[in-house]
């Protein structure tokens, strides 16, 4: 059986503002719903392993796919001992997915674990895929040749408009759309908050919660 490694933030708070947060749930578990209903076995992991925050706003019990999860004592076992990152073996893996939720913005980006993991997974044919402020995983991420992964790559990701609509862009310690662009991608945003992945070979990415589950979708069709 396939498995799929899916990342999320170990930062509990939005910088200095001491405002909590998290990854957002449905980011986690809309994919992982359509990984595991493929056949695929989900693991989870954070950077510092154990119990993950989660973004207080995003415990929405109106979403059934969430409740359905948090209900799951087999999920809840794997969420509350999640694998620390630099501890896990790329080789056991067909495709990373990293979650989103402004935490992610603090230990993501300058993590030396998700350097060496995704570089390896990608490296050896896997898929990588992120949601929403996921992306943010892959901004510093090197190729064994020196290049950016997302160098002259299609994405999207969390937009500049929609953390203006958020009321976050003075708080995160970057835009994620323009850092992308910085870094050589090619940034596909659609209207604030709609649905939208975007597929470049073995890099799937999503631009908000609303397209979570369609990346788990895109992900699953590249395996399969």
């Amino acid at each position: 059986m396939k498995k799929i490694l899916c990342v999320v933030t170990s930062n509990k708070v939005k910088g200095a503002t001491g405002i909590p947060t998290g990854f957002w749930l449905s980011e986690l578990t809309h994919p992982m719903a359509k990984f595991e209903a493929a056949g695929f076995e989900t693991v989870i992991a954070s950077i510092k392993g154990g119990k993950p925050p989660i973004d207080p706003s995003s415990l929405s019990s109106i979403d059934v796919v969430n409740k359905k999860f948090l209900d799951d004592e087999n999920f809840q076992r794997k969420l509350n001992n999640s694998l620390k990152l630099e501890e896990v073996n790329p080789a056991d893996y067909a495709a990373i997915f990293f979650a989103g939720g402004h935490g992610v913005m603090w230990d993501f980006p300058d993590s030396a674990a998700i350097d060496k993991v995704t570089r390896e997974i990608y490296e050896k044919g896997g898929v990588v895929s992120a949601v929403c402020h996921g992306p943010a995983a892959l901004v510093n991420v090197k190729l064994s040749d020196g290049n950016y992964l997302v160098a002259g790559k299609n994405l999207t990701s969390f937009t500049n408009g929609e953390e203006s609509d958020a009321e976050a862009t003075d708080i995160v310690p970057f835009l994620l759309e323009s850092k992308l662009i910085e870094r050589g991608a090619k940034h596909h945003p659609a209207e604030n908050w709609s649905n939208n992945v975007v597929v470049d070979g073995r890099l799937v990415t999503g631009q908000n919660p609303a397209s979570a589950a369609s990346v788990g979708d895109a992900v699953v069709k590249i395996l399969i």
